[in-house]
């Protein structure tokens, strides 16, 4: 990342933890991000969810409708980056 990607980056990161209404960060998301993309990042919360729940990536290429190589990349990413973090984003996602 450039540094002036990552300075946007950054501010994009600080100006979402200044917000405390839903409503004002799905705004912020649906101006950043195409339908595609929200759709994609909803697919990965679900791959992960999925994965630790120990369904297999084939299963869970069918159950969403996505190629094995986005399941697979969940999977890599998820190894790379299962934290408290991303646990507490899964905690949320199965209380909806």
């Amino acid at each position: 990342m450039t540094n002036n990607t990552r300075d946007a980056y950054q501010s994009l990161v600080q100006h979402l933890t200044e917000l405390t209404d839903s409503q004002e960060i799905e705004a912020v998301l649906a101006a950043l991000l195409t339908d595609k993309e929200l759709q994609d990042i909803a697919n990965r919360v679900r791959i992960f969810d999925l994965l630790q729940q120990g369904v297999t990536q084939r299963a869970i290429s069918q159950q969403l409708g996505v190629g094995i190589a986005t399941v697979s990349r969940g999977a890599k990413a998820l190894q790379r980056h299962e934290d408290d973090a991303i646990n507490k984003l899964l905690q949320v996602h199965r209380r909806q």
